[in-house]
């Protein structure tokens, strides 16, 4: 979101930011609340999920550190369109609606720099609508651990359920980790820790993805 931000506009943004603390399981906000304003995550995991009238829920995104969730409430208003909880003790920095939206009325500049991180936001979007029509579950797995993962050691933190990040998916639980083990067994991930997975072939990981893989290997 705040990408192509200069420093001195996110300075003023950091001004008017506040500190709040969720401790695992505590609910952010439910569906139809009036929006505080924008949240950034700084350390933590969130999930933004919608509840069917089945009481079936879907997880909508999954919020890592540096990200940012309720943009488009915040900016226009609106009641919260989803519920939002902490999946693990965090801290998000609060740009409140109304300082939030009178800075970005007095500043144009501000509002063209943070339209380009909407402009990715939505290419986001598009990609993840893409992955749940196009692809099948091994490439839709392979793809979110390729955008979870831009540091160099290829790191990956998942969510402490497998069901949350699995719903984010759009798989069941079991299919999840089934698939995870298919891309453990064929060398190209690692499990590092009860909820960390270290990326070992990138580029067999893009060709599983992109579905251009007919086979995965054996080891």
């Amino acid at each position: 979101m705040f990408a192509r931000v200069d420093a001195r506009r996110f300075q003023r943004l950091a001004t008017i930011g506040r500190i709040c603390r969720f401790a695992k399981g505590r609910t952010i906000f439910r569906q139809g609340d009036e929006c505080p304003g924008m949240f950034v995550v700084g350390s933590g995991l969130v999930r933004v999920f919608k509840v069917g009238r089945n009481g079936k829920e879907h997880v909508l995104h999954v919020i890592e550190p540096g990200r940012t969730f309720a943009e488009v409430a915040a900016l226009e208003r609106l009641p919260c369109p989803a519920n939002a909880e902490a999946l693990e003790p965090t801290v998000c920095a609060l740009l409140p609606s109304e300082e939030f939206c009178e800075m970005m009325h007095e500043d144009l500049v501000l509002c063209r720099e943070l339209v380009y991180g909407m402009m990715r936001w939505v290419r986001h979007l598009v990609n993840q609508i893409e992955d749940v029509v196009l692809r099948d579950a091994i490439g839709r797995v392979a793809r979110y651990l390729l955008d979870a993962s831009p540091a160099a050691n290829g790191m990956v933190k998942l969510p402490t359920l497998n069901r949350h990040l699995a719903s984010h998916l759009d798989l069941t639980s079991e299919t999840f980790s089934r698939t995870i083990r298919r891309l453990i067994d064929a060398g190209l991930i690692a499990k590092t820790g009860r909820h960390h997975v270290q990326l070992l072939d990138r580029e067999l990981l893009r060709k599983v993805a992109d579905g251009t893989l007919e086979e995965l290997p054996e080891i």
